[in-house]
């Protein structure tokens, strides 16, 4: 059980050290830096909706044969439209000083826990199957906890970076970037104490974080990465972050 609990909390340190990216990151930046570093979050977030979330999820629902699709489709609309009031929400909720940035970050952050609900909830299934002896051994459980944690890393840096470009101290930051991953252990945790329903759920869960990734990454974050002239700029630093994002999910399997 020891051994299991380390391989459930392993992901979470992923996120928390990206988050620790934000100690070498200064606290004003220029325009051009900051369509950089949204435009480098959207592209972690898109392909990470691709790579980690939609593709596992038609892999998931093979025995539907050519319909496979189909809880991948329903649960990325359950995504997109679960969004849309958080989107007032966070609106609302957002303070007259850079109302439009905090709007994003909440935004943002809300896509990255999202995100991080469906894969802690593979972790404890893998960790589930390993414990009663099933498909997986540990040492394949640990192997599959340590590439969802190297995907975190560059998640925690994108919740942590912009936080504090927004003005807020480097410990304030760390611990928000980090946080934005606690649902993970906690979800995995959950999925370990009832695998069955969670396999069964696992598909729909998986695109429906890939929907709220992609809309907050095609209604906010692309869109700000190309505003002020900076627009190959933002399009170049995607690129790279899906790059990064895309290298880091195959490196993991």
């Amino acid at each position: 059980m020891m051994q299991t609990l380390a391989g459930i909390l392993l992901p979470f340190f992923g996120t928390s050290a990206g988050a620790g990216c934000v100690f070498f990151i200064k606290k004003e930046t220029s325009a051009r830096k900051r369509s950089a570093l949204t435009g480098f979050a959207a592209g972690i977030m898109a392909a990470s909706s691709v790579w980690s979330l939609i593709l596992p999820s038609i892999e998931q629902s093979a025995a539907l044969g050519r319909l496979c699709f189909l809880p991948a489709v329903f649960g990325f609309f359950a995504g997109v439209g679960f969004m849309q009031p958080l989107d007032r929400i966070a609106d609302r909720f957002s303070s007259p000083q850079n109302a439009a940035d905090r709007a994003q970050i909440r935004k943002m952050i809300w896509a990255v826990v999202l995100h991080n609900l469906p894969e802690g909830t593979a972790v404890g299934v893998v960790f589930a199957e390993a414990y009663a002896g099933r498909k997986e051994n540990l040492t394949a459980a640990f192997a599959f906890a340590l590439g969802i944690a190297i995907q975190n890393f560059p998640e925690g840096a994108i919740v942590s970076a912009p936080l504090r470009t927004l003005g807020n101290s480097r410990g304030k930051s760390f611990l928000l970037g980090a946080l934005s991953g606690a649902v993970e252990p906690l979800a995995a945790a959950s999925a370990f104490a009832a695998f069955r329903v969670s396999r069964a759920l696992m598909p729909y869960l998986l695109s429906f974080a890939a929907g709220a990734m992609v809309w907050v990454a095609v209604s906010e974050l692309i869109p700000e990465s190309a505003s002020n002239g900076n627009k190959n700029t933002g399009a170049i630093a995607f690129c790279i972050g899906a790059a990064v994002m895309m290298i880091a999910d195959v490196a993991a399997r």
